[in-house]
């Protein structure tokens, strides 16, 4: 049995059986929870630590976002979510995320350039996308063309080179809307439609995903900027299953186009990047106004298995601070589309009820970003199915980020997680004819 004790520089623990003493050292970062480093701990103690799920464990060292759930806080780089989804663009972020400050002029507009001219596929890729089922999910086309990328862009594939990790990174982030537009033209038997280079990010994702070469196709602004608002909103969120899944293939040594696959593949999860769809399908089940204190009843019934999706987070035990933003853009996206949408009025009301009541406050249950991200995205005629694909393209460049960052940090080494094993001790092999 062990004792564990703060000390001034960490903590002391000691094995009563042997009077052994360990210390571990404490790590402070320049804010929040300080960390435990348990490096030498296995060749010090021979024990492991148990973390199922690694919600206490701190896998990296990061200088990219940084989230206080008490407090509902994000921020990248030291930027409030806040503050950049209201002054600044997607593309501005993106440079954030990847370079550590914001862009000057000519900066911004030479990423800008960079991403613009790389936004069109290899030709050979549009027969890639034709092997698929037509009725194939979006996320099973973008998780098997992002892959094949690193069979077409060979001069972006070695990561020891830093000039072919910003080319793979731009490439990344450049293509993604032009792959999730062709994953939803192909499943609705729609031509593909060729990237613009006179419209920006937002833009140019809406126009081929939208248009049609029958007729001219106008970008509304309002709807553009809505969109560019929610790519900035899930550009980046710390240490998610996702992002820790292409930290995890990328310490192999795997090529990024893999990484991110893996990546989506990770995003795919109804866990993970299917909860503003599971806000829909609540609501419509709700249905009316009227019901939703029977099922605010049931949210707080531990028997009923019913939940109310939209509410709560994994770390936020605050308020969403996405989550007030794509309200403002909610209201301004139906608002200048003339919806009168009975799902966004059911989500007014069950969202003024559970806040109003005391249950829900206690658990520090409160709006997170999915509950009104999914009715912003039907208004704009985007299939559920494509809920999570959008997620998909604008986390790409938080992936990007965090990916670039472990290949540039020292101290990197190749994931391996260890484990309690429960399993049959040692035994003898029994014959087949014996058993």
């Amino acid at each position: 049995m062990t004792d564990a004790k703060a000390n001034s520089k960490g903590f002391t623990l000691t094995d009563k059986s042997s009077n052994e003493s360990w210390d571990l050292p404490l790590l402070e970062g320049t804010t929040g929870p300080s960390v435990i480093d348990v490096r030498k701990l296995y060749a010090q103690t021979d024990c492991f630590t148990y973390d199922p799920g690694f919600t206490s464990t701190g896998s990296c060292e990061s200088k990219i976002t940084y989230i206080d759930g008490e407090e509902g806080i994000l921020m990248h780089r030291g930027y409030s979510i806040e503050e950049l989804a209201e002054k600044s663009d997607f593309m501005e972020v993106c440079y954030l995320l990847l370079h550590g400050e914001l862009p000057n002029g000519s900066e911004k507009e030479n990423f800008e350039r960079s991403i613009t001219y790389h936004t069109m596929l290899h030709e050979q890729m549009m027969n890639f996308f034709r092997g698929f089922r037509r009725d194939s999910h979006p996320m099973a086309i973008m998780v098997g063309v992002v892959g094949a990328m690193s069979a077409f862009y060979h001069d972006s594939t070695d990561i020891s080179d830093p000039h072919q990790r910003m080319v793979a990174s731009h490439r990344l982030i450049a293509k993604m809307p032009t792959i999730a537009a062709n994953a939803y033209k192909y499943s609705v038997g729609q031509p593909f439609v060729y990237p613009r280079n006179n419209l920006n990010y937002a833009e140019n994702f809406l126009q081929m995903t939208f248009s049609v070469p029958a007729e001219d196709y106008v970008v509304n602004p309002v709807l553009a900027r809505a969109m560019d608002r929610i790519f900035i909103l899930h550009a980046d969120h710390e240490q998610n299953a996702s992002t820790s899944t292409v930290r995890i293939a990328g310490s192999s040594g795997a090529n990024p186009f893999a990484c991110i696959a893996a990546g989506i593949a990770s995003l795919w999860g109804p866990a993970h990047g299917g909860a503003n769809e599971a806000v829909l399908k609540m609501l419509q089940e709700i249905g009316h106004k009227d019901r939703i204190p029977e099922f605010i009843e049931r949210a707080k019934n531990k028997d009923d298995p019913f939940r109310l999706m939209g509410f709560g987070h994994r770390v936020y035990k605050n308020y969403d601070p996405r989550a007030a933003v794509m309200r403002t853009s909610c209201h301004e996206v139906l608002a200048e589309l003339g919806v009168e949408d009975p799902l966004l009025e059911l989500a007014m009301e069950l969202e003024k009820l559970a806040l109003s009541d005391p249950y829900f406050a206690e658990k520090k249950l409160f709006p997170n970003v999915d509950f009104y991200s999914g009715i912003i995205l039907k208004a704009m005629n985007f299939p559920t199915s494509m809920f999570t694909v959008l997620f998909a393209l604008a986390r790409t460049v938080g992936w990007v980020a965090q990916w670039k960052e472990m290949i540039e940090d020292p101290n990197q080494k190749i994931s391996r997680p260890r484990q309690l094993y429960t399993g049959h001790t040692a035994r003898s092999y029994t014959e087949l004819k014996d058993r």
